[in-house]
Parts: C-alpha cells; structure tokens; sequence
C-alpha cells in the first residue's frame, strides 16, 4: 500500500496553489494534482489579449507573492508566469501532467485514481475552480456545420477566426472583452445581450474596486440558504484590463460599430432565434449599477471621504430598447459564433454524494457533507471576493485550520 498522504489537493491554480501555502505554514504534509502545468488554465485557455479585470493589488496570493504595479492590469499570460514562480518559491509539492479519473472513500480513506498512479489520503480539497467547461447551449448543435462555433477556452485573436462576421453570444466580461477585441479588428461583430452589470472604472475619482473593498462590499459573506445556481450565474462586471483598465459597456461597443441584438434563445435553419426585447435586460443592467453606486455613496458619506460628485456615473445609456427577433446568419455575413455564456463545473470522477441536481459541489463554506472532504475556488463560497484571486487566497487561509482541526479529529479517533 502507498504512503497515506494527509492532504491531496486537485489542483494547482491559484487556489490549490494558495492553500498549498497556508498549509505548509501549519506543518501539514499534502499533494498536490495537476493534469498539465501548474496554472494550466491561464497558459493553454485565455486568448493573448486578455488583461485581468482587477487591479494587481487584488491579483496577489499570501506569502511570497511576485509584486507588481498595484494599481496596473497584469495580462493573463504574466499571471500564469507569477502563478508558476509562486509555485517554486513556496516549493509547492505538485505533480504535474495527473489527470484524476476517480475519487472515492472507503475503509476511512480517499482513494483517488490520477493518471498512472493510486494515492490514499485522509483528506481531499477539490480546487478545479469554477471555469471547468464552456456553458453552451444545447441548441449549438441546431446551427448550420459551416459556422464555426468558438469558446473562449479556445478564442486566439482576431486573425485566428474565419472569414465574415462574428457573433459573440453573451455580454458580460468576457462577451464585452471579445467583442470590442474583434470589432477594434475591423470584423463586423454582433452581441447578443444577455444579463450583465454595466459599471464604471472609476467613480468619484477612485478606482471602483478600491471603493468596493473599502465600503466592505467585496467581503459581504455569503447569503444564508443561497441558491448556488444563482450565485454561479451571477453576471460579471463590465470591465477591462486592457489598455490599462477601463468600463466597457454596451454603449461604447455601439459606439465601436457592434451591432447589439436581445438575448439569443435558440437555432434552425441558420438563424438565430432572438427576444426582441433589450430594455429589460438594459433596465436590470442599470438597477444593478444603482445598487452598487449606492453602497459606494454610503461609504463614502460613512467615512467622512471628501470625493467629488459624479451625476454622469447615474445616466443612463442611449442604448435601443428593442431589436429584430430574428438573425439570418448568412443574410447577416456571420461566419462564426463565440459563446461568452459563462462556465459550468463537472465532477464525474467524483463517486461521492457532495453534487447537487444541477451538478454543483454542496458546501459551506467549503465543507462538504463528507467528513475530510473539502472544496476551494468557487465563487461566492465564503464571500463576495471568493470569485476574485485575493479572495480565493482569503479563503484558503480560513479553510486550513479547518482541515487541520479535522485531521486531528480523526487522529484523535484513531488512537
């Protein structure tokens, strides 16, 4: 039998890399899986263009963590590289290149298959993170095989896509990001709006996420009886880092020359089937830019901040309330379509009771119902920050006192 391992962690982003960290801090042997290189998802599924959205203060790990600008807007690419130094300077134990096929317990330990390999640890952390599978509609398969249907996993620039138009299909981040991306190329682009958070840069004259950490939004925990579903298919907001950071919403991509339709609900005969109504989704946009604003003012009036008013943060877009319930494809010159509608997460070499009906990890916290089993990376898990980098390493430091204080429990049981 193999050495029992007291901790394995599948893994090695920043969120298995970060509780790699608190836990060697607390002298706890573990190992960590990753089924290529460490940060796998920053090197091999984010296109060349893309900047993180937060600013490099938020974009740190704890420990001995590469400093950068803090106020700057680091490209995925440097991410990934900082990911990897962070590896080596807090000599994270990783094995690379271990895919796990099966995780299951039995006679009091996890027995868990990756690639050649069958490990037994006393504890497990699932730290895949929450962007595992491109969410695309089952109706993908319904368009035409002579349109290219591209996800953002797989998105590599402009030049990279086929002749035509482009239609990007979701218009939160990574919708907007790819869209003005493809539209400052010279492509024609269509958005097909769907939710999202219309939100500025800056407000005030402050950066909007140092106000939002300041006014301890970012830190709200997370909701009693939340619905997960919910809280995984929140929108996220309308920004970029781009350039050095920016807002990027609908109206300055109507500005660009994007075309901006409804929500795309499905597919036949090469068109697109489309909810002719974007006031509403507009209408939500803006009370969810309220909302935020308004917290924003409460801090500032709360600390006594002398920052100067912004009634243009309040107007809203002169955007159209309504567009056709319809898109012809090839009447329209769309050669490709790019789903930006979001990531689902999918566990089945997990062989254990911890996933809901829609196929989501049940935690508290982190917690699972199964005794040394825990999760780590998924939004909103703790908090609002969870879905942010500083705050995944937030969580890792909370969590590691709790799979210590269960290894010593079951220690305790053991004797």
């Amino acid at each position: 039998m193999s050495p029992i391992i007291p901790v394995l962690i599948i893994g090695a982003g920043q969120a298995g890399l970060a509780l790699s960290w608190s836990l060697t801090r607390r002298g706890i042997d573990h190992l960590l899986l990753e089924r290529g290189r460490v940060g796998e998802r920053w090197h091999a599924e984010r296109w060349p263009g893309l900047h993180l959205l937060t600013p490099n203060w938020m974009n740190r790990l704890p420990g001995p963590w590469p400093e950068a600008d803090p106020d700057g807007f680091m490209s995925a690419a440097c991410f990934g590289e900082r990911l990897s130094a962070y590896r080596k300077a807090i000599a994270a134990p990783v094995l690379t290149g271990c895919a796990v096929r099966s995780v299951h317990h039995e006679t009091g330990l996890f027995h868990v298959d990756a690639g050649a390999r069958h490990l037994f640890a006393r504890s497990v952390v699932i730290a895949t993170g929450a962007c595992d599978r491109p969410a695309v509609p089952g109706w993908a398969a319904d368009l035409p095989e002579d349109i290219a249907q591209v996800s953002p996993t797989r998105y590599r620039g402009p030049g990279a896509l086929a002749a035509g138009g482009v239609l990007v299909v979701g218009a939160s981040a990574t919708g907007v990001q790819l869209a003005a991306e493809i539209r400052a190329s010279g492509r024609p682009v269509t958005l097909a709006v769907g939710r999202h958070v219309r939100t500025p840069r800056r407000y005030r004259g402050r950066e909007i996420f140092s106000l939002l950490s300041g006014s301890g939004f970012l830190e709200e925990p997370r909701p009693a009886n939340a619905d997960p579903r919910q809280l995984m298919a929140l929108p996220s907001l309308q920004l970029t880092g781009a350039g050095g950071g920016g807002a990027l919403g609908l109206e300055t991509l109507a500005a660009m020359g994007a075309r901006l339709v409804g929500r795309a609900l499905g597919a036949g005969g090469g068109v697109v089937r489309l909810d002719p109504a974007l006031a509403p989704e507009i209408e939500a946009a803006e009370r969810r830019r309220h909302r935020i604003l308004r917290h924003v003012d409460a801090h500032i009036d709360a600390a006594g901040l002398r920052l100067p008013p912004d009634a243009a943060a309040w107007r809203a877009p002169e955007l159209p309330g309504s567009g056709p319930d319809r898109l012809d494809l090839a009447a329209a010159g769309i050669r490709t379509v790019i789903w930006a509608t979001g990531f689902r997460r999918s566990y089945p070499w997990l062989h254990l009771p911890v996933i809901d009906a829609a196929g989501e990890l049940e935690t508290q916290g982190g917690v699972t119902a199964v005794p040394g089993l825990y999760a780590l990376g998924l939004p909103f898990m703790r908090h609002r920050a969870s879905a942010f980098i500083h705050g995944v390493g937030r969580d890792a430091e909370a969590l590691a006192p709790l799979i210590a204080a269960g290894l010593r429990r079951d220690a305790s049981l053991a004797a």
